[in-house]
């Protein structure tokens, strides 16, 4: 099956320009001079729009146990909703238990992913377990394709590792190139801090981002830094909210040392008001790290416009807000952190755009192209041109639509953007040559996607 894009803008991270787009098979053949006779067994007319390479989220956790409960959406669900938002890639965390191996775990996730997907995805590995046989199996997760291994500054007695564990995994990181990803928080002091909160009654769900101050994710963020440089090992800052934060991942950049961060739009758009709200309602906005103040969002935009923000992923761990949230009914700590956003990524970045913070090629750049070279899948993916897979998202910057639960395809009972208004809307949506989205009907099927298997960060010097 060939199908032909013609008359859109091509935009990709270098640039834009008039092209029409060849598909084949499932790759991008050519692209072609706007008018040249081409033949194809079908057109799509994408006057108007731009022709953008498939969003790749590089931080997702379906199907993820937490406090007791599993995060909504299947690896079904999530990557259904992923493509309706125009994401063609997911990376997704296989969770290893303590006391288990990385390989066991690895095969659990494989089980679960396997035949389920919609469209494409990955793992990285949670490392919650650092032992002799554990960073020996590291060998075995990179030959197999999962060369990210994060690891947890926060959750004491669950995920998280002291400053001699994360020393040790990043020595090994830096024998095999692989990258070491950080939740940087400090979870022995936040736990003092929570226990403090809730001996004095206060219980709200307000309490989550006061009891996590952005001074201590600073801290940990800094701590991160000095191991890595220590080890010489890669690092990436995960969901990185905080302006104390990205001020230490920017010093570490500017020495040339090998620090990369991401930011999620929750942190661009939402803010501690949100977890204010009355009532119990702030629950739905319960993430860690938190919601910060919104002066902090200035500083992310324009961490993402130097480049010492360089992805914007959205830790999309969706809980549904009745059974789940109310978990933490007058008690903020057991309220399940996490919040849904794998649909609207593209489509709050272009916010960006339309509002003068970023431009359209950086817009495509940090949806796209950066995170398929930070975790070893450019040229595959990333990028509209010949031999690419053919994950091409045409999109319509003009079309406004309004985020609501009512309409979205996440398996989850609320939106946390619910009402906002945006300009740009996926218009339709090609996996590997399939079209999955169009004319407003999902076309796609389970099971059509394939696990991805990566190649190292390209980033590294």
């Amino acid at each position: 099956m060939s199908t032909l894009i013609r008359n859109g803008l091509v935009i990709n991270a270098t640039g834009s320009h008039a092209a029409d787009v060849l598909i084949q098979g499932e790759h991008i053949a050519a692209l072609v001079t706007p008018g040249f006779s081409v033949e194809a067994d079908e057109v799509v007319d994408a006057a108007g729009k731009y022709v953008i390479p498939g969003g790749i989220d590089a931080h997702t956790h379906m199907e993820m146990p937490f406090g007791g409960t599993q995060s909504a959406d299947t690896f079904e669900t999530g990557t259904t909703a992923a493509a309706w938002g125009g994401t063609t890639t997911i990376v997704d965390f296989a969770v290893q238990p303590k006391g288990s191996s990385l390989l066991s775990t690895l095969d659990k996730w494989h089980s679960k992913a396997d035949g389920n997907c919609a469209v494409d995805y990955g793992f990285h590995m949670i490392i919650s377990d650092v032992t002799d046989e554990s960073l020996k199996e590291m060998d075995s997760c990179i030959a197999a394709g999962v060369n990210s291994f994060k690891m947890f500054m926060a959750y004491p007695g669950v995920f998280y590792a002291t400053d001699g564990e994360i020393l040790r995994a990043m020595q090994k990181a830096r024998e095999t190139g692989a990258t070491i990803m950080m939740h940087a928080e400090n979870g022995i002091a936040i736990d003092q801090l929570v226990a403090q909160a809730l001996a004095s009654g206060l219980g709200d769900p307000v309490q989550h981002g006061l009891t996590r101050p952005p001074e201590l994710e600073g801290e940990a963020t800094s701590r991160a830094i000095q191991l890595a440089k220590v080890t010489g090992s890669p690092l990436y800052i995960v969901h990185l909210s905080a302006s104390q934060a990205l001020d230490a991942v920017t010093a570490a950049r500017d020495t040339g040392q090998n620090v990369f961060a991401e930011t999620c739009p929750q942190y661009l758009y939402l803010s501690l008001e949100d977890l204010a709200k009355p009532g119990f309602e702030g629950a739905k906005y319960v993430a860690s790290p938190p919601l910060r103040p919104k002066e902090h969002q200035s500083s992310l935009w324009r961490g993402l416009r130097t480049n010492d923000l360089s992805v914007v992923s959205t830790d999309h761990c969706p809980f549904c807000f009745k059974d789940q949230k109310q978990l933490g009914v007058g008690d903020f700590s057991k309220i399940p952190n996490g919040m849904p956003g794998v649909e609207h990524r593209v489509d709050l970045l272009h916010q960006g755009v339309v509002k003068g913070e970023i431009t359209r090629e950086r817009w495509v750049e940090i949806v796209s192209t950066t995170p398929a070279r930070m975790f070893g899948m450019y040229p595959r993916k990333g990028v509209i041109a010949p031999g690419a897979d053919a994950d091409v998202v045409i999109y319509d910057p003009k079309a406004t639509q309004t985020i609501s639960a009512e309409t979205h395809h996440m398996a989850v009972d609320y939106s946390a953007y619910e009402g906002f208004e945006v300009t740009g809307r996926v218009d339709t949506v090609f996996s590997r040559g399939r079209k999955v989205i169009a004319d407003g009907a999902y076309h796609g099927s389970t099971g059509h996607g394939r696990f991805v298997s990566r190649d190292l960060n390209q980033y590294l010097v």
